[in-house]
């Protein structure tokens, strides 16, 4: 609707301008006056239908506007909430505090705790994985085999005044939706080449971001003032290891490496077997530029990742069955692509298909959705969305993303990607220590086999500033794509990569249930959390009767059974004074039991 506003705008405004132009010239030429009323009569005309068309397409962007309004007023009432009753709130904030950084508070600690308790009984425990818990620490070299010190980045642009650093593509963004939301005078074509933009935006260069800056005069938010080029920036947090300083290191910016350069020893543990995953939950950092949306951007986060290691001959899964005939929100590229939305999909029919490439992935996708939904997420506002072609790695087989619905849109809390064994090779390249599952015949078999061996001093002086790209599209390459197509990568087994981001998940829990009624007096709103009991922070309250020492020992009695039981508790003795003095208020936090 509003794309056909604009184009029947864009037309009045050229009927308009035209038939200005006929007035004007009637009138220089000298025209008889009832030409020239005439005109001016179909003038006036024309400009009572563009302003009809206008007036339709701001209400249709007032309609847009109004819902973003009531958005954002849900989102402050949950914020003040979250923060007034202490789920978290902004770190080191007696020093005015950091962005990106937030402390838990005692309901949120609570929250978090039953979560990862629920993760590890789903995947950890369920699926028989081995957990490992690595340092936040780690050494330069392995996150340079790894890929993290070369291209681990954002492009940032400066003030270049007063120095202060901005995300190019959130400002690209941030202006394409305020043109596309307030002007009424830009084109149906400027407004597809907005809209455009913003489809394609984490696939902008460098070079194509600043021009689209200096294209449409992006300046600082803050001060207007010119902005500089975009240039990459690094986002992990560099530290040195010892006292020397000549071991460099960062902080971890995902947990996935530790698992890497463990999995000789894991493998060893798992009897020298595949398939078999392995877990880890721990804290990352990442140096985020422009920290934003409370939990959903932040500098430091836990997450939970999942390498489930597979012989790729054989990527089947035993249980698949049991999650086979799910119904849920399904994204494939085919409906991105030709602008449709996502649509329920049985998860069988989605593997039996082709759209999720294999069962193995198709099974974690499933048991991603129970994850989800069972904390309390509401399976109408979540999806999963496969990746475009143009977003996957080109080691990449498959990847989706579990996207939840909140007041800041589709918000991605969860990546689960069939990896092949890139990292694994990456590792073994850098370390000397081959990172490979054997498979024992029965019966010897003689096999031909290509290895590449990229020279690199010739590479080097051959292709200059890109040798090292050759050398990883030609490490990349497969026997197929080499000599007969055949997949030399497959060779030391491949495996799917589950990462999921706490921060993100529990913030659009609270959202999903949180929500406001009257009191029953009428006087006023009350914020309510309709929390699940798995995660709920508090599973009861006890309540004493009366002010008495007898009821305050029996009060004391059942909170040591409740504590005994693993069950968190609240006695509530203010509760007394309160509905004595007709005036029970309190934040409310529901339990069905």
């Amino acid at each position: 609707m509003e794309d056909s506003l604009r184009k029947a705008l864009s037309e009045k405004q050229a009927a308009v301008d035209a038939q200005g132009g006929a007035v004007r010239e009637l009138k220089a030429s000298g025209a008889p006056k009832d030409a020239i009323d005439a005109a001016v009569q179909e003038l006036n005309a024309l400009k009572l239908e563009k302003a009809s068309i206008e007036k339709q397409l701001q209400a249709a962007l007032t309609n847009g506007n109004d819902n973003a309004l009531s958005r954002d007023a849900f989102r402050q009432a949950l914020v003040n909430t979250l923060e007034r009753r202490l789920f978290y709130i902004p770190s080191f904030k007696i020093y005015r505090g950091v962005a990106g950084l937030y402390d838990y508070g005692p309901p949120g600690c609570a929250v978090k705790s039953n979560v990862l308790a629920f993760w590890r009984q789903h995947f950890v425990l369920e699926e028989n994985m081995l957990e490992v818990d690595c340092p936040c620490v780690t050494p330069e070299i392995v996150l340079k085999a790894s890929g993290h010190v070369d291209k681990f980045t954002d492009l940032m642009v400066k003030d270049e005044k007063t120095g202060t650093c901005y995300r190019a593509d959130h400002l690209l963004k941030d202006f394409c939706k305020e043109k596309l939301e307030k002007d009424l005078t830009i084109s149906g074509e400027k407004a597809a080449e907005l809209k455009h933009i913003l489809a394609v935006l984490d696939d902008l260069s460098a070079e194509e971001l600043g021009g689209k800056i200096k294209e449409y005069g992006i300046t600082a938010p803050d001060t207007k003032n010119p902005l500089s080029a975009p240039y990459p920036f690094n986002l992990m947090f560099q530290t040195s290891i010892g006292p020397s300083g000549l071991s460099p290191g960062y902080m971890r910016p995902e947990t996935a490496q530790g698992i890497f350069v463990n999995f000789k020893d894991l493998y060893y543990y798992n009897g020298n077997k595949l398939p078999f995953a392995a877990a880890q939950i721990g804290q990352a950092f990442r140096n985020e530029i422009s920290p934003r949306q409370g939990l959903l951007r932040v500098r430091e986060f836990t997450l939970a990742e999942i390498e489930h290691f597979v012989d790729p001959d054989d990527k089947s899964h035993p249980k698949f069955s049991e999650v086979a005939n799910l119904e849920f929100l399904m994204f494939p590229r085919g409906e991105q692509v030709s602008g449709q939305s996502a649509k329920r999909t049985v998860l069988g029919e989605a593997v039996s298909k082709g759209i999720v490439n294999n069962e193995t992935l198709g099974y974690f996708i499933g048991r991603v959705y129970l994850f989800l939904t069972g904390l309390g997420i509401d399976k109408e506002r979540l999806r999963f969305r496969q990746h475009l072609a143009n977003e996957m790695a080109h080691y990449a087989a498959d990847c989706w993303d579990a996207e939840i619905e909140c007041s800041y849109g589709w918000i991605e809390c969860v990546g689960i990607a069939d990896r092949s064994a890139y990292d694994l090779r990456a590792h073994t390249d850098k370390s000397g220590v081959p990172l490979v599952a054997h498979e024992k015949f029965a019966e010897p078999r003689e096999v031909e086999k290509l290895i590449i061996a990229p020279v690199k001093k010739e590479l080097g002086l051959a292709f200059k500033g890109n040798q090292k790209m050759v050398v990883e599209a030609l490490e990349a390459m497969s026997e197929k794509e080499a000599m007969e197509m055949k997949a030399t990568l497959e060779s030391t087994g491949e495996l799917l990569n589950h990462r999921l981001e706490f921060g993100r998940i529990i913030y659009c829990l609270y959202e999903h249930s949180f929500y406001t009624r009257p009191s029953k007096a009428g006087d006023e709103q009350l914020n309510v959390f309709r929390f699940p009991p798995l995660v709920a922070p508090i599973k009861c309250t006890v309540f004493p009767l009366v002010q008495n020492q007898q009821y305050e020992e029996v009060a004391k009695s059942i909170a040591k059974s409740l504590t005994a039981a693993g069950i968190s508790y609240k006695i509530d003795i203010t509760a007394i004074m309160d509905i004595l003095e007709g005036q029970l208020k309190r934040f409310v936090c529901h339990c069905i039991t």
